[in-house]
């Protein structure tokens, strides 16, 4: 994964790294437990000042996003550590045979810190009862003014979840978990230390969800000629603006990129007569398509539009269906379309 800064750009650097660096974290570039550059490679390989890249990293770590281990480095944060013991008496010949010795290596564990075998017992119960309580249902949680990032995840869970799925502005998180704690907090790994920290407080489980990594996107737009103008088309606020920093920090300003909601109707026009390709959710290609019917006669040419299938990466709903309880496996996304509408 390499990075790369518009110098000249009106971004700041520092939000040019930060956006970049999240990108490749929510993306799985760099998955749980790895191991960052250090600011010393960031530094050869971006040209900023190590103390640049260091404000970076002490703001993803604010954040919830990295942690620093004193002399080792900096790691992306392993929000969830694995944790096993899955066998339940009768189902031995459907698990894998190393299942009893790793549930007697986590009750020997238990003895060797000092339990008793009665409180290993409440102990196991109350994991096993919480985990149960937390896959009660699904509660998808971002900033009100991003809510468009929750329908987004909410949409691709709700076909392949058997709890209910609820979108929860991070404003209102309080009070519905006020009202029943039961369930689990799902939000992307922008908002998770705010998440979090309200899910600790109400005792249910906070997890981040990761990204796809649109990397026939990135490939696409790799490729577009110079002077090319490039239109993004999302519900959610905030992935226009990170797309549009990662984007600028790989073309400078070699493409003409502009950005619409949806729901915007003239500057999704504007955004249509302008652009070559466009870019959009599928919550939005609905409208992007009768946009373009509707003003057929007013454009010179039709844009080629790439709907990106999925937003959450091919294996994070399986990931999540285990975390709360749900078994069994599911079929992956196929792969990004790409259309030409006309």
């Amino acid at each position: 994964m390499r990075f790369h800064i518009q110098q000249e750009s009106d971004i700041p650097a520092s939000t040019q790294l930060y956006n970049q660096i999240c990108f490749a974290i929510a993306a799985r570039h760099y998955p749980p437990g790895h191991r960052l550059p250090s600011t010393r490679q960031l530094a050869m390989q971006t040209g900023l000042h190590r103390n640049t890249i260091s404000k970076v990293y002490r703001q993803l770590e604010n954040d919830g996003v990295v942690e620093a281990m004193a002399g080792s480095g900096i790691y992306v944060r392993d929000q969830q550590k694995p944790r096993e013991l899955k066998a339940p008496p009768g189902l031995r010949n459907r698990l894998r045979p190393d299942i009893d010795r790793e549930v007697r290596q986590c009750v020997d564990g238990l003895l060797n810190a000092g339990c008793t075998l009665q409180q290993a017992r409440e102990l196991l119960t109350r994991e096993i009862d919480w985990r149960l309580r937390c896959g009660a249902r699904v509660l998808v949680s971002t900033p009100r003014e991003d809510i468009g990032a929750s329908l987004l995840i909410a949409e691709e869970l709700v076909p392949v979840l058997e709890v209910p799925v609820e979108v929860v502005p991070m404003e209102e998180l309080e009070a519905v978990l006020e009202s029943s704690s039961n369930g689990t907090v799902v939000t992307s790994r922008y908002f998770l230390q705010p998440v979090e920290e309200l899910a600790q407080r109400f005792g249910v489980r906070a997890v981040a969800v990761d990204l796809n990594d649109f990397r026939h996107e990135l490939d696409l737009l790799k490729e577009l000629r110079t002077g090319s103008c490039v239109g993004l088309v999302s519900i959610s606020p905030g992935i226009l603006r990170a797309a549009e920093v990662i984007l600028h920090s790989m073309r400078g300003n070699e493409l003409l990129v502009m950005t619409a909601n949806p729901d915007v109707g003239s500057r999704l026009l504007a955004l249509l007569r302008a652009a070559s390709h466009v870019l959009c959710d599928r919550p939005s290609l609905p409208l992007v398509e009768q946009t373009l019917r509707q003003n057929r006669a007013q454009l010179m040419r039709l844009p080629q539009v790439h709907c990106a299938q999925s937003y959450l990466g091919a294996s994070t709903i399986d990931l999540l269906r285990k975390e709360i309880g749900l078994t069994g496996q599911r079929d992956g996304y196929g792969d990004p379309e790409t259309m030409k509408v006309g």
